[in-house]
């Protein structure tokens, strides 16, 4: 697996060594636009999704008020939203030529700020990627002890300021760990910039791709933009230095939430519920109006249909590869544990931090090395590139890890003693697979599942690169329809899209809040660190 997944990438900075004259020219023509775009992207989601994330998991963690029981849950939906659907429906709504927009400079002589912009670009990916934050910070607080908090307001801190001086530096790894993954998303971003016509690497890569066919220098972009994603981690390691971060929580200590009254408690509740009005519940009612009339005037539904079937198709047998992998690795490393086998298995989620474009450029290259040597034997013609095994082998390098760290903090919550224990009545390593830990596995299991799937069909990129000419998905059919402002069509791929994603979200919201870990947590965890 770590060779099927972390192998691709090595033909990224053998490009510099292949054909070094290629980053000569793409380095005066886009490197440094594209460079300075990426980075200050990256700092504007970074910093805004520290601050909304941060500051609305400490409201719900800390304070009482209206309406937090429900709120608490429904802050993470947004995940569900992808960014270039967001982008779409504002696009549609609030762009310069629409109908608000008109209307508002012909009455008020005024008009909203402009989406297509750096602030736009920041702006939309901060508010549909902070649930990374917010789901990492609330968690982090609600382990804080009760004690710890008391002491800080009995040697005279108000409740506002210990929050500020002591849990907020507490949680400091998780808050950052959810802000470096939501920069890594960021980065790896293409249908968002690319309609915002946000100059970024992503964007860039696919037009050396597509637009000058010029695979060297895709490779050479692609390599220094992960290596900008993995800078700014380490830049944040290093400003933690030797800090350690350690809290003492027993059952039953966790601060208690103080109450909110007045204005305060109303103004409270109204912030997060605009929010939400803002990035999930308009833009749904939005899609919904406009697949309402795109039904009525006769939307190809064979076409739909056909992408949905496609999109469903190569998510689950993405989940499904993903899933089976990362069950195997984690046991085999349970049952025979060592240093390089561990550090093997987990060179399958270095995908993760890495851009769909990225992956398709890394995946097509080997790809099509062994399609013209199978082809010259065999004469089958193309077997791997075009096609959805090209495509399936991109997705198990960009969500292999989220399978992996799902199963793998499942596993780590099951005694030794019941291997033990199964051991000495007889049972070998594949019944004690199947009869002990997988029935004590399935909620990690479907949780992976459900991750990759929903992450597989929410994908851009590198179904935009590698899909099979004919087989578009739904992400396709929403990217194309609305290059051409055809908003009506892009409606309904995106309803459905949006509609996959909330299944998964609510699920595992509902088997937190019953007391089953949750195990996407784990996995939004471990990859930023």
């Amino acid at each position: 697996m770590a060779v099927l997944v972390a192998g691709p990438l090595l033909v990224l900075p053998a490009a510099f060594v292949t054909d070094p004259g290629a980053f000569d020219q793409i380095a005066g023509d886009l490197l440094l636009e594209a460079l300075s775009a990426s980075a200050v992207l990256a700092l504007g989601v970074g910093a805004g999704t520290l601050v909304l994330g941060g500051g609305l998991a400490a409201l719900v963690s800390f304070y009482d008020f209206p309406g937090r029981r429900w709120l608490d849950w429904a802050l993470v939906l947004p995940l569900a939203m992808p960014a270039y659907v967001l982008v779409f429906v504002l696009l549609g709504q609030y762009d310069s030529d629409s109908t608000l927009q008109r209307a508002l400079r012909d009455v008020l002589g005024v008009g909203l700020p402009e989406v297509r912009s750096t602030g736009g670009a920041i702006a939309v990916l901060t508010v549909v990627l902070y649930p990374y934050v917010y789901v990492l910070g609330r968690s982090a607080f609600l382990e804080q002890s009760r004690d710890t908090f008391e002491a800080a307001r009995s040697l005279g801190l108000s409740h506002a300021r210990a929050i500020v001086r002591l849990a907020l530096p507490l949680a400091r790894p998780a808050l950052a760990a959810g802000a470096a993954l939501a920069v890594m998303e960021a980065l790896a971003d293409f249908g968002a910039v690319n309609l915002l016509n946000y100059r970024a690497m992503t964007d860039a890569i696919y037009r050396v791709w597509y637009g000058a066919f010029d695979r060297a220098a895709a490779l050479q972009l692609a390599t220094v933009l992960v290596s900008l994603t993995v800078a700014l981690v380490l830049i944040e390691r290093m400003l933690r230095g030797r800090a350690r971060y350690h809290g003492a929580l027993a059952r039953g200590e966790a601060v208690v939430p103080r109450r909110l009254r007045g204005p305060r408690a109303w103004l409270a509740t109204a912030l997060p519920v605009t929010l939400l009005a803002l990035v999930l519940v308009g833009p749904l009612v939005q899609l919904a109006l406009w697949s309402a009339r795109s039904l009525r005037e006769g939307a190809a539904g064979a076409d739909l249909l056909r992408a949905a079937l496609t999109s469903v198709s190569l998510a689950a047998v993405a989940a499904l590869i993903a899933v089976a992998a990362a069950t195997v690795v984690v046991y085999g490393n349970r049952t025979q544990p060592s240093r390089m086998g561990g550090t093997i298995a987990r060179l399958q989620t270095l995908g993760y931090a890495v851009p769909g474009t990225v992956i398709a450029v890394a995946v097509y290259i080997p790809l099509a090395w062994l399609d013209r040597r199978i082809d010259g034997m065999l004469g089958t013609g193309l077997l791997l590139t075009g096609t959805a095994i090209g495509l399936v082998l991109a997705y198990l390098v960009r969500f292999q890890a989220l399978a992996f760290f799902a199963v793998e903090s499942r596993m780590a919550r099951l005694d030794p003693a019941l291997d033990d224990a199964a051991r000495s009545l007889g049972a070998n390593p594949n019944r004690v697979l199947a009869d002990v830990h997988l029935p004590l596995l399935w909620p990690g299991i479907v949780t992976a599942a459900l991750l990759v799937f929903v992450e597989v069909m929410k994908e851009l990129p590198a179904t935009a690169l590698l899909r099979p000419l004919g087989n578009d998905t739904l992400a396709i059919a929403v990217w194309e329809a609305t290059k051409d402002s055809r908003f009506d069509t892009a409606a309904l791929p995106a309803l459905l899209i949006v509609a996959a994603s909330l299944v998964p979200v609510v699920a595992m919201i509902r088997l937190s809040r019953a007391g089953a870990p949750l195990e996407d947590e784990a996995a939004l965890r471990a990859p930023g660190g």
